[in-house]
């Protein structure tokens, strides 16, 4: 799935790009409790007015972009214009099964 902004960076696609399989991976775990898994496809879902320009510090997503980075953070824009963000939650929405959370 090609899920970048036209305007993204060959760094930002990469951002994207490892993101993405790091939300395979977590919700491919079948230790990853379900309702966490809605929780991510509920952010994933959202419109980003919903968020107002919001930082999420939801563990996993963090856990993820700071493994990716390499750089130690705190919360990640809750907008998917960001490739972190919208890395994660694509990964997770196509790792997860469309019956599943009625996607």
């Amino acid at each position: 799935m090609d899920g970048y902004d036209e305007d993204w960076s060959a760094d930002q696609r990469a951002l994207y790009d490892e993101c993405r399989r790091a939300g395979q991976e977590w919700a491919a775990d079948p230790d990853t409790p379900p309702d966490d898994l809605q929780h991510v496809i509920n952010l994933a879902e959202a419109d980003d007015d919903a968020f107002d320009l919001a930082e999420i510090d939801y563990p996993p997503l963090v856990d993820a972009v700071a493994e990716v980075t390499g750089e130690n953070i705190t919360s990640v824009p809750a907008s998917h214009t960001d490739p972190a963000f919208r890395g994660f939650v694509d990964g997770v929405r196509e790792t997860v099964a469309d019956d599943v959370f009625g996607l």
